[in-house]
């Protein structure tokens, strides 16, 4: 008897031979043949890949065919079509390009995970905003603007999908903590 793992809590599941395998693990109750997984294909050597994910696509039952269409679409892609920059593949080095990237995100001091693609994001630059333009939202519990103007937010691009995300900098970041614990006092 082959222990079973639970893929979603990885729980060992230890089942009755006379029963059979579980189809729900008794601890997370998630189902355990429902489990997929998803593989990015970033070349054409991955194309085998691509059709496992196809066969469970047509394998799956009627209810998780209907929620795999309504969450990917008519049909089943992959997600590298949201990565943007293969698009430039054929006219550019995208190897280079990808090597000068990861070696960018190897001195990043942070570095976050693009909501669109999940690619990790580079660090651009910093933006600075200024009072003009910026309306403060001054909540009554803190008696006070959430930022105080003005202020400095990191900008991040994506380069899978060169989508653009801000963050507040360091230093605002502490400042907007001992401004809550200083009001709050």
């Amino acid at each position: 008897m082959e222990p079973t793992v639970c893929p979603w809590c990885q729980s060992e599941i230890v089942w009755d031979e006379e029963i059979g395998p579980e189809e729900h693990c008794p601890h997370c109750a998630n189902e355990l043949k429902g489990y997929r997984t998803l593989n990015i294909a970033l070349d054409d050597e991955d194309a085998e890949e691509t059709e496992v994910y196809e066969a469970d696509y047509e394998e799956a039952s009627d209810e998780e065919a209907d929620d795999l269409r309504r969450i990917w679409g008519a049909e089943p892609e992959s997600m590298s079509t949201l990565r943007t920059v293969d698009k430039y593949g054929e006219d550019h080095d995208l190897f280079a390009f990808e090597e000068t990237v990861e070696r960018i995100l190897d001195e990043q001091e942070e570095v976050p995970e693009c909501l669109h693609c999940r690619e990790y994001m580079l660090f651009a630059g910093t933006q600075r905003v200024s009072g003009e333009g910026f309306q403060p939202v001054n909540p009554p519990l803190i008696q006070g603007p959430v930022l105080q103007t003005p202020y400095e937010m990191n900008v991040y691009v994506c380069p899978g999908c060169f989508q653009v995300q801000y963050n507040l900098a360091e230093n605002d970041r502490l400042q907007m903590i001992k401004s809550f614990i200083h009001k709050k006092e």
